[in-house]
Parts: structure tokens; C-alpha cells; sequence
């Protein structure tokens, strides 16, 4: 089933302010939340799909690339768990936006009660990463698998992550009692509500360390690195950014990682110039080859491949040649671009005696006279024709 339109979803508009944004979220996060709505399983949906459209269009980078490309934009590891809602939880939800009511927890716990105190705060989410890949326009053409070795936070390894000395130095909150939240009333103009907050003692984890660990001393994390297999979709562009969730720096205490964001740079190609889906290639031809005619090979993006084309005698200066199918994919449709072979005419800048004989006896022949519109279409004309 094909994904609804992350603005449809929210019921905005693409020129909604971050403001109206978090309101609409909030709004039907309140009416389909799984408190309120126990054992259905339409709603649970119905709140994931919001929760997947706030996480994109409440980020700017991400609501910018998703204006562009619309879903196919966003990658594989878009959304929660990679690709889809199916691999969401209610712990990434209410760990990522916990905090849209400005409690800083669960803030459905405050109106619904009962169902959501059970869940434990998942301590601190790790930070993003940036880095940019670069690409051949071959790998643009067919997509690439990138191992890229990344500086960058990882677990401790002595202590999983707990920030503890061992086992007997990890013990429940006393003032939360594990749950990792508190609960406090607070006046409003609608009277008194109570609101559900992170436990100040155990910062929401539910757990207090008697003893740090050594290593990472009671951090849970430490600086290391790591080899980050990362899958490129053909047709990809300059400046275009992919998410992968979940392999950026660790979390503290049991917290999420971040996401790795990944920017695209393009390499200059030696003999072709990328015009979206379509590739140029600039052919110079020797004024005899152009006025007799011949066959000549030109680059592809096809790796080691040239393609044959024939020149036409009396092929004129700006005549475009096509190789259908030649260029690039889109990340977004369907087809692919063509290669397009400009041609250029080269004239000579230094000639010998006998060169400048054999031209000025040319030259005195009529079929030299320039004729422009008696045998070729103008620019504007031949552009028309490529794209009828």
C-alpha cells in the first residue's frame, strides 16, 4: 500500500510554519494515542503514520529533500526503524518526541493515564554525523555499495553502555522507583492537570550508578570507529542527503543512537557533463570530417564502453546527436536520461604554407559561400525537435 503524503497526513500545507506543524502532530497524536484507543489496531497505525510524517517535516533538511523527491527522496532508512513504519515502536516515538508538549516524557500520560507509565525513559539519544561521499558519474549511473570508515562515539564495550562497574553497581531509582518518570500537578486556565515528567535524580532512566565504570567513567560511551557499510540508490545528485538511522553516535545510558546523514558530492567526469538525467558530451570534429562525413566513437558512462556514431557529411556546427537510453535514472521516476553529442567544429590555429594554399583555393568555391536556412534549422528549432 503506497504511502500517504506526509502534509495530507498532518492535514498542512507545505508552506505551514514549524509551529502549525507541531500542533497538527500533537493533535492527532491526542486522538489516535494507543491509551486511548487500547486494542486498535487502526489507530496505532493512524498515530505511527503522524509520528513518521512530524519526524520528517518537523526536521528542515529533511523537509527539504522530502519537497524535492517526495518519499523516494528519503531513502531506505527513512522514517523509524529504515524504510517504513513497520519497524517503528512506541518507545522510538515517545523517545524522539516525547517532549512536543514540553514535559520532556511521555506527554499522553498527562490526559489518558494508566497504559503509558510502564514505559521507561530510554535515556539520552546520541548526536547526528555528517559526512560526504563522493561518487563517479558510473556510480551515479548504476548505484554503488560504499565502505566508509567513520569517526565517531561507540558503546563501551566494558560496560555495554550502562555507564556502571558491574551489575551490583546498577540499582533502581528510589525516587521514581524505575519507572523513570515523576508525576506533577500543575495549575492551568482549565484548572489543575497533572503532567508527567523525566525523574530529576536518574535523568529518566530509572536507574542510579553506585560505581562507574572505568573505562568510559560512567559516560557509556567512547571514542572510537567504525566501517559503515552505506547503499547508494542509482541516480543520485549533488548535494542530495541520506539518512541512515541508527549509525550515528551512541546514546548514553541506554539511549538511542543517532542518525548518520549522508551528503552527496559528485566527481567531475573527464569527457561528460551531467544535465539532470541527461549526460553531454562535447564532440570537436576537423572541418573535413564534418564536410565528408565519417564514423567516430565517443565516451558512455558505461565503464571501458564507447558507442559508434556516424557522422553525416556536411554536419554542421551545433548539430545534436542522441543515444536513447544513455544517460541516468532518477531517484524518483522511472526512465532514464540520454547522452546528447554537441558537435563542435574545430578550426585550426596554426597553419603550414601549403595549408593556407590548399584553403584559399577552397575558398573561392561557391559551396563555400555560408548559406544559413537553406540546409539546417536554427538552435531554437533543433532543441524543439530533441524534446517532440
Amino acid at each position: 500500500m503506497a504511502k500517504r503524503d506526509y502534509y495530507e497526513v498532518l492535514g498542512v500545507s507545505k508552506s505551514s510554519d514549524e509551529t502549525t506543524i507541531k500542533k497538527a502532530y500533537r493533535k492527532i497524536a491526542m486522538k489516535f494515542h494507543p491509551d486511548r484507543n487500547p486494542d486498535n489496531k487502526e489507530a496505532e497505525e493512524k498515530f505511527k503514520e503522524a509520528a513518521e510524517a512530524y519526524e520528517v517535516l518537523s526536521d528542515g533538511d529533511k523537509k527539504a529533500r522530502y519537497d524535492r523527491f517526495g518519499h523516494a527522496g528519503m531513502g531506505q532508512q527513512s522514517g523509524f526503524g529504515g524504510g517504513g513504519r513497520g519497524g517503528m515502536t512506541m518507545d522510538d516515538i515517545f523517545s524522539q518526541f516525547g517532549d512536543i508538549f514540553g514535559d520532556g516524557g511521555s506527554p499522553f500520560e498527562s490526559f489518558f493515564g494508566g497504559g503509558g507509565g510502564s514505559r521507561r525513559a530510554q535515556g539520552q539519544k546520541g548526536s547526528n554525523l555528517r559526512i560526504k561521499v563522493k561518487l563517479t558519474l558510473e556510480d551515479i549511473a548504476n548505484g554503488v555499495t560504499k565502505k566508509i570508515k567513520v569517526k565517531k562515539q561507540l558503546t563501551c564495550k566494558t560496560c555495554s553502555g550502562s555507564g556502571a562497574k558491574d551489575a551490583r553497581s546498577v540499582t533502581t531509582c528510589g525516587t521514581c522507583r524505575g519507572s523513570g518518570y515523576v508525576r506533577q500537578v500543575k495549575s492551568t486556565f482549565l484548572g489543575q492537570m497533572q503532567t508527567t515528567v523525566a525523574c530529576p535524580t536518574c535523568s529518566g532512566s530509572g536507574q542510579q550508578i553506585t560505581a562507574k565504570c572505568g573505562s568510559c567513567n560512567g559516560v557509556g560511551k567512547s571514542n572510537g570507529e567504525e566501517t559503515i557499510e552505506i547503499e547508494i540508490p542509482a541516480g543520485v545528485g549533488e548535494g542530495m542527503q541520506l539518512s541512515m538511522r541508527g549509525k550515528g553516535n551512541a546514546g548514553s545510558k541506554g539511549g538511542s543512537n543517532g542518525d548518520l546523514l549522508v551528503s552527496i558530492e559528485e566527481i567531475p567526469h573527464e569527457s561528460l557533463q551531467r544535465d539532470n538525467q541527461n549526460v553531454i558530451y562535447e564532440l570537436y570534429l576537423n572541418f573535413a570530417d564534418a564536410a565528408l562525413g565519417t564514423s567516430i566513437e565517443v565516451p558512455t558512462i558505461e565503464s571501458g564502453k564507447n558507442a559508434k556514431i556516424k557522422i553525416p557529411a556536411g554536419t554542421q556546427a551545433g548539430k545534436m546527436f542522441r543515444l536513447r537510453g544513455k544517460g541516468l535514472p532518477g531517484v524518483q521516476t522511472y526512465g532514464v536520461g540520454d547522452q546528447l553529442i554537441h558537435v563542435n567544429i574545430w578550426t585550426p590555429k596554426e597553419l603550414s604554407d601549403d595549408d593556407k594554399k590548399l584553403l584559399g583555393q577552397m575558398k573561392e568555391s561557391k559551396n563555400f559561400d555560408p548559406l544559413p536556412g537553406k540546409f539546417e534549422k536554427g538552435f531554437f528549432d533543433r532543441m524543439k525537435d530533441y524534446f517532440n
